[in-house]
């Protein structure tokens, strides 16, 4: 069996730890060849593939990115984009394809299917956010990095009585501000879930300064929007799946906080860091588990599916479950937040 591999989307530490992982099953259990296509979808409608065997795979366990390369490229959106991909398929002798990707990635996948194409997907996303599976690889580690930077500015908080605003990414889904923020200490938390009012930021903040109390950091995920007309926000550009293109939140809010309160106020954009770097061992683990559970569907003929974690065990659910709807912050994780806020 030739089985095709992609990693579509955003970068996320992990990803080469699923290559890795179907690579060795493939070849040491399974005894198939494992294709790469560049660059997400991109390389399926250009037609650029490498060879994915032991060599290409050693060492990258502790690598952060991928060596497949990514993007965010839409056959849908591209004209001809579909058929490209149909004739590459054919003309590489794929037998099945595992798409490694978020919502936008495996949500193509799904479609395909439509037209034939064998695929199994592996969700991969840091904001946490595909349903089905109670922790997406490169989560852990998004929440690791932003929770280090945050303890730092603590000190730097501290040592100015300012307050610091730390941006997080999350377009739809607060978790990784929500995790961060717990873990971090903050004292207020915005997340996508839940329209924040500016003036009653401020008062809690002003509050704190009050007691005493006046460093505060406040995490606000990239995707938080106020309570309309409590403050402006700016628009971007538009990719090929219809996402803007976020960012800025957090030098708005930390605007909004001077202009109403004088505090002296920072803003620190962790953006793309969470994405980079090297991946927590948690990650790698469960990247290496849905890896092999990926190659095996594929050797099952278990198509249509996506690999995910429930209750500790790699299960295969419909890649409609995953990307049917989004897994977004439960008002009672957020109330937990809320007793350690302020």
């Amino acid at each position: 069996m030739r089985i095709g591999v992609l990693t579509g989307g955003g970068d996320c530490p992990g990803l080469n730890a699923v290559l890795r992982a179907i690579v060795r099953r493939a070849d040491t259990g399974l005894d198939h060849t494992v294709i790469g296509f560049r660059y997400g979808w991109r390389g399926l409608i250009e037609g650029a593939t490498v060879s994915l065997d032991r060599a290409a795979v050693r060492g990258t366990l502790p690598r952060g990115g991928t060596i497949l390369g990514s993007s965010r490229t839409n056959p849908y959106k591209t004209e001809g984009g579909v058929e490209r991909v149909l004739r590459t398929l054919q003309r590489e002798a794929i037998d099945a394809l595992i798409a490694i990707g978020g919502e936008d990635t495996l949500g193509v996948a799904r479609k395909l299917g439509a037209e034939g194409v064998r695929a199994v997907g592996v969700p991969k996303t840091i904001d946490n956010d595909l349903s089905a599976t109670e922790v997406t690889f490169g989560f852990d580690t998004a929440v690791q990095t932003a929770v280090d930077a945050i303890d730092r500015l603590h000190t730097t908080a501290e040592s100015h009585d300012r307050v610091m605003v730390v941006e997080v990414m999350g377009r739809h889904a607060g978790w990784v501000a929500l995790h961060s923020g717990l873990a971090g200490g903050a004292n207020a938390i915005l997340i996508p879930e839940r329209s924040f009012d500016v003036g009653a930021l401020c008062d809690r903040l002003e509050a704190r300064h009050a007691r005493g109390e006046n460093a505060s950091i406040v995490v606000v995920a990239e995707g938080a929007t106020p309570v309309e007309g409590t403050m402006t926000l700016l628009s971007g550009e538009i990719d090929e799946f219809g996402h803007v293109r976020l960012g800025g939140i957090g030098g708005r809010v930390a605007d909004e906080i001077r202009a109403r309160t004088g505090f002296d106020t920072r803003t620190t954009i962790l953006g793309h860091v969470l994405r980079g770097g090297t991946p927590t061992a948690f990650d790698r683990i469960l990247a290496s588990r849905f890896g092999v559970e990926a190659a095996d569907a594929a050797h099952d003929g278990d198509f249509a599916t996506m690999v995910a974690l429930q209750c500790d065990r790699i299960v295969r659910v419909p890649i409609e479950a995953g990307v049917g709807g989004l897994k977004l912050v439960d008002p009672e994780r957020y109330a937990l937040a809320e007793v350690f806020l302020g």
